[in-house]
């Protein structure tokens, strides 16, 4: 096969040589331009640790690139920070962004005609981007992630952003001094890297080596790890050997790669944002996968990995334990996972992890025998309240039953507002809605509110629900996705202060106590909300975008 079967039509060929003058304007020549050429997609942006040092990463990679017979042309893309913009109207970017991201390396991709994609890529949303970007063109390449940050240190315990989230609850609930806060502040996050625990950025990472589009080893090692530096070189080999053998993306994106994919995040205890980004990488695949799914290979896959936020350990300990491959080899040998699915490196995924190695003494991924819990943590719960769905994650250590009030908040700053003026009690059930990816529009994270209720010491008390999201960060009994959202005049649309709802996690049910010809009463005089945003961006999106139930993609209508 012609490796430059798509760039010649750029490069190649007298009426061609406008372009190739523009090319050697910036400095490539005929000797670069006559190799396939290869993209190099950075998510690189100056407002957060999580994708701060990947300016340095992408240098490395076209260094790869380059070694192995390929011209590397870098592109930048788009991020938003969910831990700098959680709680604030900024928080509505975020989800909106994987679409945008994906977008934009789709068209950067179609528009200069390259031949395969390196996709670097660090927080949250720049991960499922760069994966829906591959499937809908269905171009050789493969996703490298930037690494986690180190754990901070704080009175000689391990902690991560999330001690802080639950720290200005404490705070305002009087448990912590200022000054105790601000030292906690100053020390949480060490430098460069995504969030520490198994939250969302770390539980697509692991996504990415088990669905085969990330090679095995490459993303689990840690941002500021000298080693780091060697894996993003030898993606230049990677991504041109899966250019020489014609490796296209829809071949790793199987049905079985996809339920390896839901099992790893299973058995890590991973964020339920896996769920939303799962079901949209498959849309883009044309994968037929649904919500229940998930609950069906949580349910034969055992809870492994003790990571924060429910565990002990953070993704850098997880990597010095054996990594992603040392969870795959468990899980293969419990015949939880298809060993015959293939990854981008040409290699099945049983044969990646055959090359994993144990660390002796490690305490971070239990062994097969003696899991930690003998179901992975992701619950699927459906009744009046969500016919479609809604998402729980469930380490071992939440109740499995609540029946509370509502306490009914149509934004997150009301309910917030709420939990830090003290005037949520145990037992009740807090409901916030009109945050939906229509409605918000862009489907906010609600780990300030979760972070705060924590902090005031209600965890073990309180239940909450939402047609939005929540951090992977996020623990405690909480239902995120619910699914219609209010805003498509889903049940939750129709709940009233003091109404009783129940959370039933063995039936797998959410329910508000009213009857159904009360439900339609209350519909009936229900109207939708005025959109947020009459124009721009989020107009876009809230006119465009699916139900959560099935990804929160956006489509032509």
């Amino acid at each position: 096969m012609d490796l430059k079967h798509i760039s010649q039509g750029i490069t190649d060929g007298r009426d061609r040589a406008p372009a190739r003058a523009m090319f050697k304007a910036i400095g490539f020549t005929d000797a670069d331009l006559s190799r396939p050429l290869i993209g190099v997609a950075n998510t690189w942006i100056e407002t957060m640790p999580c994708n701060f040092h990947l300016r340095r990463l992408s240098a490395k990679v076209k260094e790869g690139i380059r070694d192995a017979g390929g011209t590397p042309m870098e592109f930048n893309t788009i991020a938003i920070s969910d831990g700098e913009t959680m709680g604030t109207e900024g928080m509505r970017a975020s989800l909106v962004s994987r679409e945008l991201i994906a977008d934009s390396i789709e068209l950067v991709c179609r528009g200069q005609l390259f031949d395969a994609v390196v996709c670097v890529v660090g927080c949250d949303k720049t991960i499922p981007a760069a994966a829906m970007a591959l499937a809908r063109m269905n171009l050789p390449g493969l996703v490298l992630y930037g690494g986690t940050i180190a754990a901070g240190s704080y009175r000689g315990k391990d902690v991560t952003i999330q001690d802080v989230f639950e720290a200005v609850g404490a705070n305002a609930a009087g448990k912590m001094t200022d000054q105790e806060l601000k030292s906690l502040e100053d020390v949480a996050c060490p430098g460069a890297g995504a969030c520490g625990g198994q939250y969302t950025a770390n539980t697509m990472s692991t996504v990415m080596e088990m669905i085969g589009l990330s090679p095995m080893g490459f993303n689990s090692v840690p941002a500021m790890d000298p080693e780091k530096d060697k894996v993003c070189f030898d993606c230049g080999q990677v991504v041109m050997n899966v250019l020489k053998k014609g490796i296209k993306p829809r071949d790793i994106l199987t049905r079985e790669a996809f339920e390896n994919a839901i099992a790893s995040v299973a058995a890590t205890g991973g964020s339920t944002n896996a769920v939303l980004h799962l079901l949209a990488i498959a849309r883009e695949a044309g994968v037929n996968l649904q919500i229940d799914d998930f609950q069906t290979v949580s349910e034969r896959t055992p809870l492994l990995a003790d990571l924060k936020p429910s565990g002990r350990f953070v993704a850098a300990d997880m990597h010095r334990a054996g990594g992603i491959g040392l969870l795959a080899k468990r899980l293969l040998q419990g015949k939880k996972l298809h060993p015959n699915a293939a990854t981008v490196t040409g290699l099945s995924i049983s044969a990646e992890a055959e090359k994993a190695t144990e660390t002796p003494g490690q305490q971070v991924i239990a062994p097969l025998e003696k899991p930690l819990k003998a179901t992975g943590g992701l619950v699927i719960l459906k009744g009046n309240l969500a016919p479609e769905g809604c998402v729980a994650k469930i380490s071992g250590h939440e109740r499995l039953e609540h029946r509370g009030p509502a306490r009914v908040f149509e934004s997150e700053e009301d309910a917030m507002a709420a939990v830090t003026g003290k005037k949520i009690r145990a037992g009740d059930v807090v409901v916030i809605r009109n945050e939906g990816p229509k409605g918000g529009p862009g489907m906010r994270e609600m780990l300030s509110v979760t972070g705060a209720i924590v902090g005031e010491g209600l965890g073990q008390s309180v239940a909450l629900l939402t047609d939005g999201r929540f951090s992977g960060a996020t623990h405690g009994l909480m239902a995120g996705h619910v699914s219609p959202e209010a805003a498509l005049g889903g049940p939750i649309a129709a709940v009233r202060d003091g109404d009783m709802i129940r959370f039933d996690v063995r039936q797998r049910l959410l329910e508000v106590e009213i009857s159904d010809d009360v439900l339609r009463q209350r519909m009936a005089q229900w109207k939708p909300p005025r959109p947020r945003y009459p124009t721009g961006v989020f107009a876009k999106y809230g006119a465009l975008v699916s139900s959560a139930s099935q990804g929160a993609v956006t489509s032509p209508r």
